[in-house]
């Protein structure tokens, strides 16, 4: 008979869970494993919301097993360190990001992409070596192997540093590959969003010029005066996409509703790269024929290896990247959840577990 999630591990954990495809999320006690001598043991004081919390709530890609506790946006402080850990010290502030694992063995794996994994971990509702279930960081604390573990940066803020862990890391990671990461380049973004404003923060710290698209025309003087974006066009708006027309070497697509993409790829240069970031449930319609007259390239990103993941928080530190957020209790994360989903936040809610969740 299988065990609760109170008793399968020794050491007693606290947190805020959904049960069922409501994805209402309520306290939950469950269990951790005691620190291996290559695990690292945080006491959770922030973890950020993304919009990947409330698909598993929901069980809307078909993935949770119940109950799940949702979180991949950790920062805490080092509580406890395994006898062979040599990155991390009691004291330490660290992050814990999407992964807790991976085969170690493939050759993803081996060239640092833990994030291309065909047996990654993620850091909830995903099987552990072990056999048993990860629990993410809307918790007092967790426990993971240190090669899955953060260092954080002195001067990088920790509850608006937190979200970097995975929207930080969606937008980085395909500026760099992509090559859309020099100064001058002339990149857009697409949704101003949780992902499209720090998509354009992190571009903006590379140097390049910045041309955000919406659909909704008030946000301009927020991507103009706010975020220093270069030019705000409304994609609604045929003949502002007109004047933009082969203009952008390269565009990261931040939008999970199902929307046009022709009109996107009228607007990069020939050879231009359009990077869908954003996860829509329905296809997309592509007309290969904007394709092959421009050379162009429809390609896909998702979060980067954890060596990456380091790269981008000490480049966010240097550069003053950080999303801004929406602090909240605990207790709020049902509200946050719903006004997520009506895009009611500027950018990112982050809730302030030290402070407000507390074990009965």
């Amino acid at each position: 008979m299988a065990k609760s999630p109170e008793t399968e591990h020794p050491i007693k954990a606290y947190g805020y869970a959904a049960r069922d495809t409501s994805g209402v999320l309520s306290p939950l006690t469950f269990s951790r494993r005691v620190t291996g001598e290559k695990d690292v043991r945080l006491k959770i004081l922030y973890c950020g919301i993304c919009h990947s919390d409330l698909h598993f709530a929901k069980n809307e890609w078909g993935l949770t097993s119940y109950p799940v506790v949702p979180g991949h946006e950790i920062v805490g402080v080092v509580t406890e360190v395994g006898s062979k850990v040599e990155k991390f010290k009691v004291g330490d502030n660290a992050g814990v990001g999407c992964l807790v694992g991976s085969c170690g063995s493939c050759d993803n794996c081996a060239n640092d992409l833990e994030s291309y994994c065909p047996k990654q971990i993620l850091t909830y509702a995903s099987p552990y070596h072990d056999g048993t279930k990860t629990y993410g960081g809307y918790s007092d604390h967790i426990v993971a192997d240190e090669s899955f573990v953060l260092r954080w940066p002195e001067n990088l803020p920790l509850d608006t540093g937190a979200p970097l862990l995975c929207a930080g890391i969606t937008t980085y990671s395909p500026l760099r590959y992509f090559g859309l990461d020099k100064p001058g380049m002339k990149v857009g973004v697409v949704g101003l969003g949780g992902l499209g404003h720090v998509a354009v923060k992190m571009a903006k710290a590379f140097g390049a010029e910045v041309t955000v698209f919406s659909t909704t025309p008030a946000k301009e003087q927020e991507a103009l005066e706010g975020l220093k974006a270069d030019r705000f066009i409304v994609s609604k708006d045929q003949d502002q996409m007109r004047s933009a027309m082969s203009s952008l070497d390269g565009i990261i697509d931040t939008v999970s509703a199902t929307h046009p993409i022709a009109p996107l790829l009228s607007v990069l240069k020939p050879h231009g790269k359009l990077v869908l970031v954003g996860a829509p449930e329905k296809p997309l319609e592509l007309i290969p024929f904007s394709l092959i007259t421009g050379r162009k390239i429809v390609g896909g990103s998702a979060i980067g290896g954890l060596k990456e993941t380091q790269e981008m928080l000490d480049f966010a530190a240097k550069h003053g990247v950080t999303a801004d957020i929406e602090l909240i209790p605990m207790d709020y994360v049902n509200t946050a959840m719903d006004r997520m989903l009506k895009s009611d936040v500027r950018y990112r809610f982050v809730i302030d577990v030290e402070k407000s969740l507390k074990a009965p």
